[in-house]
């Protein structure tokens, strides 16, 4: 009698200014509660996914003339690479998205549903980066589906569910809360953009399913884990809906690759030891330190040394989660961002862009009479600069496939080509007579990331 008073009296204690109240279950429902009917209703919309790529395989001495002479024909067979995963139906016309590390490059994707129903699929859109692809079943219709929630309101501490087809044992279901937002550069995997953190548990073949929350809307699609071991640490990593949903859009558009909005700037977040230089109140953005030319940023009027704290209102404090913000608004739109400029915080409107291809980028091929048979080279404009992650200051020539002949005298994608010879290269299109002229002892001068290189080599 005095335990049951003791802890009677423990229950009304007020915790934090408020007093705990208990209550005892007053139906039957209440004491079976269960996920069991939001699974019911979410699970028909998660697939498995069987994908199939054929790769070469290849010794590295096939392209060697000396060593063909010996061996003869040194390709190797083809052979079968099979991966498994999971998928999301968004729509009753087969409109499945997936991880790319689950579907990318593949010849042949077989999507099983959960009645065991299949379907071939096709890949509309991929995209490695994002570590997201987007499928279409093959004479689909009336398709079970997920909605999708606007993943900007979701919050730390909401439950929420993960179901994927883990170690190809089935369909699957764990449980748990969403435990951090605004993850960037913390998962293993392909994806190196900004994530939903939760503790339910993900592992292998979880890739491509859904993140779900308790009224089975998609908030997410798993990617990858934190993990030491291979298996689930309790720490794990969702691509949010709405970069699922600007993928989506551009795919019933046509576009076969994703069109990523162009900043035309470099930045780096905003330390203690930043913060108090510039007079900031608290750590926190991204300090613009270059700006290209025609970066959309400068045309709407800021400039190195301002801090950008905001993109529609919502904190940006790395590079990664700024591209966010910028990919979800899509090419076309416009975004508020909020910035720091001697001591006051301003507004300043910006227009999202396409890499512009200007100057004209002149891709050239060497022809296979060539000194370097293969080998591809461009001028760097900003979209050649950002399809190769080059950074807005780049200019000049650069390899995008060294071909191979050029690989083996140690030329590599993304390399910027200062001279051949001594003689500086102004154009795509004279780098095939400057060779000839140098030939047979060719050196090449060359820019790779902040190393310099000095290349030489007999032909």
């Amino acid at each position: 009698m005095l335990r049951s008073l003791a802890l009677l009296v423990a229950l009304s204690v007020p915790v934090s200014g408020l007093a705990q109240v208990t209550t005892v279950p007053q139906s039957q429902s209440q004491i079976q509660l269960s996920f069991a009917p939001l699974v019911k209703q979410a699970a028909p919309a998660v697939v498995n996914i069987y994908a199939r790529r054929v790769v070469e395989a290849r010794s590295p001495f096939a392209d060697d003339p000396f060593f063909r002479n010996f061996f003869g024909d040194m390709q190797g067979r083809p052979r079968v690479q099979n991966s498994l995963g999971s998928g999301v139906i968004l729509s009753a016309d087969g409109i499945v998205v997936s991880n790319y590390h689950v579907v990318g490059q593949a010849t042949d994707i077989r999507v099983v549903l959960n009645d065991r129903r299949e379907y071939a699929a096709r890949v509309l859109l991929a995209d490695e980066e994002s570590d997201l692809a987007i499928l279409q079943l093959e004479e689909a219709e009336d398709m079970p589906f997920l909605d999708l929630r606007d993943s900007e309101s979701v919050e730390v501490g909401e439950l929420v569910l993960a179901i994927g087809n883990p170690f190809g044992v089935g369909q699957t279901v764990s449980s748990g809360i969403v435990s951090g937002l605004a993850r960037t550069g913390t998962a293993t995997g392909n994806g190196r953009g900004y994530f939903i953190q939760t503790d339910a548990p993900i592992n292998p073949g979880n890739s491509g399913g859904a993140l779900i929350d308790t009224a089975g809307r998609l908030i997410g699609v798993n990617t990858s884990i934190l993990t030491r071991s291979g298996g689930s640490n309790g720490i794990g990593f969702a691509i949010p809906s709405a970069m699922v949903q600007q993928f989506v859009t551009q795919a019933r558009a046509g576009e076969i690759r994703f069109q990523r909005p162009w900043a035309g700037m470099t930045g780096q977040p905003v330390d203690a030891d930043i913060s108090d230089s510039l007079g900031l109140s608290l750590p926190g953005g991204i300090v613009v330190v270059q700006m290209h030319e025609a970066s959309p940023f400068a045309a709407a009027g800021l400039e190195p040394g301002d801090v950008i704290l905001s993109v529609d209102g919502a904190p940006v404090n790395t590079p990664p989660e700024m591209i966010y913000r910028m990919s979800v608004r899509g090419i076309g739109a416009e975004a508020e961002v909020g910035f720091f400029r001697d001591g006051a915080v301003r507004t300043a409107r910006v227009s999202m862009i396409a890499a512009p291809d200007s100057p004209p980028a002149e891709r050239t091929t060497l022809g296979a009479q060539a000194v370097l048979p293969g080998l591809t080279l461009a001028r760097i404009n900003p979209a050649i600069s950002a399809e190769l992650g080059l950074g807005t200051q780049a200019e000049g020539i650069v390899v995008l496939d060294p071909g191979p002949y050029g690989a083996r005298a140690g030329l590599q994608a993304g390399d910027v080509i200062l001279s051949i010879d001594g003689i500086e290269i102004i154009s795509p299109t004279e780098v095939e007579r400057i060779l000839r002229r140098a030939a047979p002892r060719i050196q090449i001068d060359a820019q790779r990331g902040s190393r310099r290189l000095l290349l030489r080599f007999r032909v």
